[in-house]
């Protein structure tokens, strides 16, 4: 994955708790499962149409 990049989303309070219970439950950080849910989406996203260019990439 190379360099890491922050990122910093606002939430309400019920939907940081609902998350924060998933990821337990999952048995993973609140950020593991973020980056769990952006790369399943990114995955779903590329089946239906297509890789996703990438900057700096050939």
């Amino acid at each position: 994955m190379g360099k890491t990049n922050h990122l910093s989303i606002r939430t309400d309070k019920e939907l940081h708790d609902k998350l924060q219970y998933v990821a337990a439950y999952e048995g993973r950080s609140m950020s593991g499962q973020i980056l769990y849910l952006i790369q399943s989406c990114i995955r779903r996203f590329e089946q239906e149409n297509g890789p996703i260019p990438v900057e700096g990439e050939k």
